[in-house]
């Protein structure tokens, strides 16, 4: 069968490694520090896969200004404590292997820092299978599509050949906004019927379902 797609791209956070709990809790844990209003789960976890300030300013809208930049300090210091011992989700690996081995274009496209997302993936032994990457510090945060659009630039890939693997409505909607497919996974930081509602090609459990959902449909 011929191949529907010629670049996958992936998020990190929630997506392939499994760091949604330890991100919220960072979040909750620094503002505590600085004796702020601490966000709800259901917050916190909403704002992963934003980059840092604007997942903050949002996650703590009712910080003074002059507090972001103490907040970003205190939530480096929680996630660094625990980033390196943070796991990828089961059959991640095996299944980024497999799309690489069979001739993908794989790439990342992630609300970490160029440095945090070097580090998770030095970590995590994943630099091999990717072609290429972007994040939040380099080019504008999700949901904007500028992400998506210089990876297929890069790698001289079309939209249409493009697709996008994300368990956010930040995913989703960059996805929506460079005018590429996406698939949503539900083991991450947004609840499933959120996700659908941006009608994604398919939503998938865990990496065992997205391995059978690759090999019959991309």
């Amino acid at each position: 069968m011929a191949k529907r797609y010629d670049l996958i791209v992936f998020d990190w956070d929630g997506t392939v490694m499994d760091s949604t709990a330890i991100i919220a809790n960072s979040i909750q844990s620094a503002c505590r520090d600085l004796e702020l209003s601490v966000p709800s789960d259901e917050a916190a976890r909403h704002v992963i896969g934003m980059g840092l300030g604007q997942a903050l300013r949002y996650a703590v809208p009712d910080a003074p200004e002059s507090m972001y930049d103490p907040l970003v300090a205190r939530y480096k210091h929680h996630f660094l404590a625990r980033d390196t011992s943070i796991p990828l989700f089961d059959g991640a690996r095996e299944t980024i292997a497999e799309l690489h081995g069979t001739g993908y274009r794989l790439a990342v496209a992630t609300g970490k820092s160029r440095i945090g997302l070097d580090r998770a993936l030095q970590s995590s032994d994943m630099t091999e299978y990717f072609h290429t990457s972007r994040t939040a510090d380099q080019t504008f945060s999700k949901p904007h599509p500028a992400m998506l659009l210089e990876i297929m630039d890069e790698l001289g890939v079309v939209p249409a050949r493009a697709l996008m693997v994300g368990d956010t409505t930040h995913d989703l909607q960059m996805a929506i906004n460079a005018g590429v497919d996406a698939i949503g996974v539900t083991h991450g930081a947004h609840p499933v019927e959120q996700l659908r509602a941006l009608q994604p090609i398919a939503l998938l459990d865990d990496f065992a379902e997205m391995r059978k959902w690759f090999r019959a449909h991309a």
